[in-house]
């Protein structure tokens, strides 16, 4: 938990902290869109097969996952300094390149982006993994209920960050990043230190290379390859359970991005931005024990099912009712909660349906196909915002849309895990 924290409080504050900085330089909403969402989606398209795969078959005294926890974590630190001066970098890189610079504003953008792709790349690893270490450790009798006080924690963190500093973020954001940093270190090191894992049955073989030298190399890592996806995509019940987190990763692109810009175009300042967002997270915080509780007591798939159909309504409700800046208040504080019932809800859903003997690689397959959709919908929404003058209630729209469409392959989920034994007799099939 103490980890959880600490990594929670660098996802919460981190990209909300870039985002201020890249309106400061009047960034696109287009390039935001693809910064946020489409680059670290390809980060993990090319980089989270690979890790889960290794993770999956792995063995060492370590273990199998605090490895590839343990070696990101200072990866994350370095990032999270360098975005810190980033902008000062940006503008060294200006004074240094003279003549050839393409301008003070493109060399800082450039800085903040490079820092950026550093920072998701740790930050994807780390995510990948750690939720493998937890359905490794865990009980499954108690699952939900621990991802419930794991969101609670996650939660806290977000509240503290959006009450006491959010509003402070644009004249101090070096210290920011700074202390974000100090605290993610020390916090996950001293937890991949001190939890232990248990014993894993050997892995399963890997190809043997009939070839030598680079010709060898070259056929064990398409034997891989082969073998990654075989395990992960040959089964219609998988495909669909990728293609309801994808889709609904999708619904909450927009908000995620442009939710910010929303609350400044209608003259929100960031205090009380951050206000909303705190009180946002104490009603997410408030319902995380009980929503684990009701995962543990009727499955999570069925609470996530019921989530994804909140999150429909409310967003296609706020595209009608927000027309102003008391309306978008109750809008992000309702609608966000909502996400925050989806989220609980549904962080128990991998370990409860995946088989267990490739779980990293399934779940890692799952991030994949979620990571395709965000890296297209991110821009296209935020191309679509640009051409509708800013008109940011159209992210509502967005979200309604997708999590429909998640709502429906939910649904097939709920019909293939009914025919493969529903709560009583579930079996994750291999």
């Amino acid at each position: 938990m103490g980890g959880d924290f600490g990594f929670n409080l660098k996802e919460r504050s981190v990209p909300v902290t870039l985002q201020v900085l890249l309106r400061q330089f009047h960034v696109s909403d287009m390039l935001t869109g693809f910064l946020l969402a489409t680059l670290p989606q390809l980060i993990i398209l090319l980089v989270g097969p690979v890790v889960a795969y290794r993770s999956d078959r792995h063995r060492g005294r370590w273990g199998r996952r605090i490895p590839f926890l343990l070696v990101p974590t200072p990866v994350a630190v370095v990032s999270m300094a360098g975005l810190a001066y980033g902008p000062a970098l940006g503008r060294w890189a200006h004074a240094a390149l003279g003549a050839s610079s393409p301008g003070e504003g493109p060399c800082v953008v450039a800085t903040l982006a490079l820092f950026w792709a550093l920072f998701e790349l740790s930050a994807l690893v780390c995510n990948q993994v750690l939720i493998s270490l937890i359905t490794d450790v865990v009980p499954g009798p108690v699952i939900g209920r621990f991802f419930g006080l794991f969101r609670f924690v996650s939660l806290l963190a977000g509240i503290l960050f959006s009450y006491f500093v959010l509003g402070h973020v644009e004249q101090h954001y070096t210290l920011v990043f700074l202390a974000i940093a100090a605290i993610y270190g020390v916090s996950f090191t001293a937890m991949c230190l001190k939890v232990k894992e248990g014993e894993y049955p050997p892995p399963p073989p890997a190809p043997v290379p009939s070839g030598i030298g680079w010709l060898a190399r070259i056929e064990q890592f398409m034997g891989g390859v082969r073998t990654y996806a075989r395990d992960c995509f040959s089964q219609p019940y998988y495909r669909w359970f990728f293609a309801s987190f994808a889709l609904t990763m999708m619904a909450g692109v927009p908000a995620n991005l442009f939710t910010l810009y929303f609350a400044r175009s209608l003259d929100l300042s960031m205090a009380t931005y951050g206000k909303l967002s705190a009180i946002q997270f104490v009603l997410s915080l408030a319902q995380a024990y009980p929503i684990g509780w009701l995962a543990d007591r009727f499955h999570p798939l069925r609470v996530t099912l019921f989530a994804v159909a909140l999150i429909v309504a409310s967003n296609l409700l706020a595209f009608v009712l927000v027309r102003d800046a008391v309306s978008y208040g109750v809008a992000m504080v309702v609608c966000g909660s909502l996400w925050g019932f989806y989220y609980t809800a549904s962080s128990a859903l991998p370990a409860a349906l995946l088989a267990r003997s490739r779980f990293a690689s399934l779940d890692s397959a799952k991030a994949m196909v979620g990571a395709l959709g965000q890296m297209v919908i991110g821009p296209i929404v935020g191309w679509s915002l640009d051409l509708l003058h800013h008109e940011y209630r159209y992210m509502y729209l967005w979200a309604g849309g997708l999590g429909l469409l998640a709502l429906g392959a939910t649904l097939m989920i709920h019909r293939r895990w009914m025919q493969f034994g529903g709560a009583q007799h579930y079996v994750a099939p291999e």
